[in-house]
Order: structure tokens, then C-alpha cells, then sequence
């Protein structure tokens, strides 16, 4: 009798614990709560994926989307799209890719976008409170005869794009008109990346002051044609060239021929989230002058080399670009240039981002001015270039973002 007391009693606290176990699980369940990251329309995400919480700082998320995009060989973009499981989560990882072209709408794009996101939350969703309301099906109309087709491409993997614009300002005292046209082309396979540039640009303007009348003209057209090849995951060489007629930078005539290496440390398929590239180039240039420069010549050949590094490092915590270029001429090397480049965005804590950039640079490599004094169009009217040692820029911004973190609610009206 006392045995089967035991037993009566050992089988309720197994059916308890059972039940306990249950409910924790259950309990365990929660909502998704999405915070994205992204060059990209957030509140259309929001729009088209209702089913999901969207929270404004990661740190209210227990599911973090971060979006990297980068421009791939058939004229669109390549978006790379990271999903981390945050608490309840935290075991899931999701990388998936998604590639425009250059002819897709920007509707299309997002849509494509949007349905790639709804892919990579759906095991999110299965381990969340929403799985039992979830219905699904696959349409394998025509996929066995999908997979077996082999693309042909008429075009051999080259885009070309023509382009142009126009501008007429008008006043009561000065007019301005000016144009552009060009023509690019490029192809890009795995091993190869084959470019073709052609530019003409032209502006006009005419001030009128106390009855005298003060005008500008600048004219610049240009070809630029690269070749590069990837050797292997981290080595590519390439050669430029190309030819220019500006008139702000006193250059009836410049051509160009220059080799360059490249190495990256990080192998070429993490570009999307970091790169540390180093470029060596090294070539020669000849420069027929407008007018006699101010070392006396009408014209010149000079070689020249230089080391172009660049570091893109983008995390959840924020971005990092910076670029260092060093240039010089081989026969004088106290006629140099330095150039820096940098740009760094943070998210400080919740809601709080800063960004900084800034440029420098040293230019002691001024060879194309003209002899004898600016005049005051010259300077006023930017007709001409400028002697000058050095640039420099420097920009700050700040954002701070409080308030409801939960609302999901689109609305666009007045």
C-alpha cells in the first residue's frame, strides 16, 4: 500500500515537471524583433514585412539585419544580407546575397530586396510565437527544366550605358549654360574587368557688373580605358591609359600609360565587409600646355609612380573608409602629392550615431600653371586653376533618435 502510495506520488511530479517544462518552453517563445541596417527604404521593409516587430536600436532587437551593397559586373548592385540571432535567437545565423542589374526599376529592386529578407526570417519566425500561423508552398512548375538551361549572353558580359544632361541658368545680370556627355563601358567576369570611359563637358557663363561684362568658359573632354586582371584571392595587375583636353588645368593635351599591382589582405569575396588594399602604379605622362607654364615649357614627358592603400571595415557598430595615396615623379621627388581621405560613422550607445570625414592634401606637383598673374575672372570665376600648397576639409554630424521603438505603423499623408 505505501509503495503504491510512492508511486502515485512520483507520477504526479513527473506529470508536473512535464507540464512545467511545457510552459517554459512557451514561455520562451516571443516575438521577432527586427533592427535593420541598410542603404535601402526602411520604411518600405516596414510596409510589406507587418509581421514582424521593427525596432529603431539594435539593442531593443532580438534580431539584427545588416545589409552591405556593392557594385557588381552587370551595371547593378550585389547586396549581402547578414542575419543574427540575438537572445532566444542567438544560435541562428542566416547570410543570404541578392544581385540587381542595371536595368531593373528601383521598384523592382526593393521588391527583390524585400522578398530575400522575408526568405532569411523565416527561421527566425519558425522558432518564434508566430510558427504555428505559418503556411507556406513551393511552385516546382518548370524547375526541372530551369536548372538545365544554360544562359547564353548576346552581349559577352559588356554593359554600356550613354549618358547626358543640361543646364541653363538665367538673370537679370549673369547666364550660365552647361553640358555633359559621356559613354561608358565595361566588362567584368571573374578573371577580368575590361573599362572604357569618354567624357565632354563644357560650361559657359557671362556676368554683368556696373556695365562691364565679365565671362567664363571651361572646356574638358577625355578617354580613359583600363584593363585589369585577377591573378589569384588577394593579387590582381591591370595597366591604364587615357587622354585629356581641360582647359582649368592648362592642359591642351595629356596622355597617359601607367602599369599597376594590387594586393588585398582580405580575400576578394569579403569586399562587402572589409578590404585593406594596397596599389603600387607606376607609368609616365606627356602634357602639351595651353599657355607656357610656369617653368618655362610648352610641353613635357615625366614618369611617375604611386602607393594608393584603402581600408572599408563595416560592422554593426558602424563603417570605416579611409584612402592614403602618395604620388611622385620619379626624376624629382620633391614634386609630390599626398592625399587622405577618411570617413568614420558610430553608434555611440541607444539612439545616438556620429559621423566624421575630412580630406588633406599636400600638392607640391602643380607643373601644368601658367606663367604670370591670375587675373580677377580667373579667380573669381574659377577659369583657371589656382596655385595652392594644400586642401583641406573637415565635416562632423551628429543624430540622436528617442522616442517609441515599437511603432510599425506606415503613414506618408500630409
Amino acid at each position: 500500500m505505501l509503495l503504491c502510495s510512492y508511486s502515485k506520488i512520483i507520477f504526479l511530479l513527473l506529470c508536473l515537471i512535464s507540464i512545467i517544462s511545457v510552459r517554459s518552453q512557451e514561455l520562451e517563445k516571443e516575438p521577432v524583433r527586427l533592427f535593420t541596417d541598410c542603404d535601402c527604404e526602411k520604411n518600405y521593409i516596414r510596409q510589406e514585412i507587418g509581421y514582424v516587430n521593427h525596432v529603431r536600436d539594435q539593442s531593443q532587437a532580438n534580431v539584427q539585419l545588416f545589409i552591405y551593397d556593392i557594385a557588381n559586373g552587370s551595371g547593378g548592385r550585389t547586396y549581402s544580407l547578414d542575419f543574427k540571432g540575438i537572445g532566444v535567437f542567438e544560435s541562428i545565423f542566416v547570410k543570404l546575397a541578392y544581385e540587381t542589374t542595371a536595368t531593373m526599376t528601383s521598384d523592382e529592386v526593393r521588391k527583390g530586396l524585400v522578398e530575400k529578407i522575408k526568405s532569411g526570417l523565416l527561421k527566425y519566425i519558425l522558432e518564434s510565437n508566430m510558427a504555428e500561423k505559418i503556411t507556406y508552398s513551393i511552385n516546382t512548375d518548370g524547375t526541372g527544366e530551369i536548372m538545365n538551361i544554360e544562359i547564353e549572353d548576346p552581349w559577352n558580359n559588356w554593359l554600356f550605358e550613354i549618358y547626358g544632361e543640361a543646364e541653363l541658368d538665367k538673370e537679370t545680370s549673369r547666364k550660365a549654360f552647361e553640358y555633359e556627355l559621356g559613354f561608358e563601358s565595361d566588362r567584368v567576369t571573374e578573371k577580368w574587368r575590361i573599362r572604357v570611359d569618354l567624357e565632354m563637358n563644357e560650361a559657359r557663363s557671362e556676368f554683368k557688373q556696373d556695365g562691364e561684362t565679365f565671362t567664363s568658359e571651361r572646356l574638358r573632354y577625355s578617354g580613359d580605358a583600363s584593363v585589369v586582371r585577377s591573378l589569384t584571392d588577394h593579387w590582381s595587375v591591370g595597366i591604364f591609359g587615357g587622354a585629356t583636353h581641360n582647359t582649368f588645368t592648362n592642359l591642351n593635351f595629356r596622355g597617359y600609360l601607367n602599369p599597376a599591382l594590387e594586393y588585398n589582405i582580405f580575400p576578394y569575396r569579403e569586399v562587402l565587409r572589409r578590404e585593406l588594399v594596397f596599389a603600387y602604379r607606376i607609368g609616365y605622362f606627356f602634357n602639351d600646355y595651353i599657355d607656357t607654364t610656369v617653368f618655362g615649357l610648352q610641353e613635357e614627358g615625366v614618369f611617375n609612380h604611386s602607393l594608393d592603400v584603402q581600408l572599408r571595415y563595416r560592422q554593426p557598430w558602424g563603417n570605416v573608409y579611409s584612402r592614403l595615396r602618395g604620388s611622385t615623379f620619379l626624376e624629382d621627388f620633391n614634386k609630390n602629392r599626398i592625399e587622405l581621405f577618411s570617413r568614420l560613422s558610430v553608434r555611440v550607445f541607444k539612439g545616438l550615431a556620429v559621423t566624421f570625414s575630412g580630406n588633406f592634401e599636400v600638392i607640391r606637383d602643380q607643373i601644368n600653371l601658367p606663367a604670370g598673374d591670375a587675373s580677377i575672372e580667373d579667380v573669381l570665376l574659377q577659369q583657371k586653376q589656382i596655385a595652392t600648397d594644400y586642401e583641406l576639409g573637415f565635416r562632423v554630424g551628429i543624430s540622436y533618435t528617442f522616442g517609441s521603438a515599437f511603432n510599425n505603423i506606415i503613414n506618408t499623408r500630409l
